[in-house]
This record gives C-alpha cells, sequence and structure tokens, in this order.
C-alpha cells in the first residue's frame, strides 16, 4: 500500500462521526512535527453517538480501531505504519465491528511505498 502517511495530528472519525484520537506508542518518529501513526498506536473513538435502533435505543458508540491493512514495508520500530490507503474497523466495548474508519485529512509531506 501506499499513500499520505498519518501522523498524530491526522484527521481520522468513525463511520457515525466520532472522533479518533491517536495516542503514539513511538512517539519520537515524526513527520511534520507529529508521531507518525502505526499499528501499534492506541486508537479511541470519542464522541460516537451509534445506537442500536430498537423499541428503545440502546448506546453502541464506536471505542476503539483495529488495523486490517497497513504499510506492510514501511515500519517503525518493526510495526507498520499507515496511510491513506490503509483500512481499519471501528468496534464498540464489546468488540463488535461497527463500520470502516474514516481517514479525512493527512500530512501532505511523506509518501510511504
Amino acid at each position: 500500500m501506499a499513500g499520505n502517511t498519518l501522523n498524530i495530528a491526522a484527521s481520522l472519525k468513525c463511520p457515525h462521526k466520532g472522533t479518533v484520537q491517536i495516542v503514539p506508542s513511538n512517539p519520537l518518529t515524526t513527520v511534520d512535527e507529529a508521531s507518525i501513526a502505526t499499528v501499534d498506536d492506541t486508537f479511541t473513538v470519542i464522541g460516537c453517538p451509534f445506537q442500536i435502533p430498537v423499541v428503545v435505543p440502546i448506546p453502541s458508540p464506536c471505542v476503539t480501531v483495529r488495523w486490517t491493512v497497513t504499510d506492510e514495508r514501511v515500519k517503525v520500530n518493526n510495526a507498520a505504519t499507515l496511510s491513506r490507503s490503509s483500512q481499519g474497523i471501528c468496534y464498540n466495548a464489546q468488540q463488535a465491528p461497527q463500520g470502516p474508519v474514516v481517514i479525512e485529512e493527512t500530512q501532505s509531506v511523506v509518501l510511504s511505498q
């Protein structure tokens, strides 16, 4: 995969418009003065409004992201980096998949191969 490398300043959302916050596992490797995002980082979803539509709606917000497609050829400390072409799935607290993460904005300088 190739594309604009993600860093912790990238704008990611869950499919319900919750914000994905990236906590870097390796804050020393940076691009555009922000840590590069890897699969080893923690991806927390904040503000997801999703509810299971039943008679009385049940809150089921996205809480985390797991990556299924990464930049396998580009690594930081043996962890695959992430880019615009990466694919991730958002999960609720019970670890049920809720849909794909939406990558809205990345940095514009480094391209991964």
